[in-house]
């Protein structure tokens, strides 16, 4: 039974990271293209690369993918807690479910400034700058969203990336913004359902192909970098 088993697993179809996104959207709404490769960049997951640098992702990616999104959604679990936690499952342990920081895990997926801070283990001053470089806008209240930024902030500054250097990477996703918004301007102009369900649906996958794209051109400039 394993081995057929083992043997029907193999034979699954490798899956794009659109199909990725098709299949855990659903239950994780905010999930983009970006965020998988962040969680590939943190070990959570990695996926087979083709010829051309394609992520194809197995089933048994996409599991793990959707445990780690659930541990990181419903148990605010920080993404080293749990790649461990993936980690000792992959080999074979049953380890306890790791249980959260009192400090990030609040009754409701609202931070004050303060739970923000501490949540995301970033200094007033980080958080300052990311105000004043508008890639954060200052408000009472700040989502799970707005945590993960910053944690990502935090990781970048302690290799010597601060804010100002980010905050070309928000640039560069307006216009790939403007881009898809002149794309779809035909469609994004009327005002009837079919074209606005057809910029609804089109619109992700635009982004999604200039994800792609990006990453190509990232992977090839590290490999040249590396292979100095």
């Amino acid at each position: 039974m394993a081995a057929a088993a083992a043997s029907h697993a193999s034979a699954a179809p490798l899956l794009s990271i659109g199909q990725v996104l098709s299949k855990l959207t659903g239950e994780f709404p905010a999930l983009t293209s970006s965020k998988l490769r962040f969680l590939e960049v943190q070990g959570i997951v990695t996926p087979e690369r083709t010829s051309s640098g394609y992520r194809k992702f197995s089933p048994a990616d996409v599991e793990r993918l959707r445990l780690a999104l659930t541990l990181q959604r419903d148990h605010y679990l920080p993404l080293h807690v749990i790649r461990a936690y993936l980690d000792d499952i992959d080999e074979g342990r049953e380890p306890d479910l790791p249980q959260s920081p009192p400090s990030i895990h609040p009754q409701s997926r609202s931070y004050s400034r303060s739970a923000l801070l501490e949540a995301s283990e970033a200094s007033a001053q980080l958080l300052g700058d990311a105000f004043s470089l508008g890639l954060i806008q200052p408000a009472e209240l700040y989502t799970s969203q707005h945590v993960t930024l910053l944690r990502a902030l935090v990781a970048l500054e302690r290799h010597g990336i601060d804010p100002r250097h980010v905050r070309a990477l928000r640039q560069g996703a307006e216009r790939d913004v403007a881009l898809i918004e002149a794309s779809l301007s035909t469609s994004l102009k009327r005002s009837d359902t079919v074209s606005r369900s057809h910029a609804h649906e089109i619109a992700p996958k635009l982004a999604e192909r200039l994800d792609e794209v990006r990453g190509i051109f990232v992977q090839q400039a590290l490999e040249r970098l590396l292979s100095d």
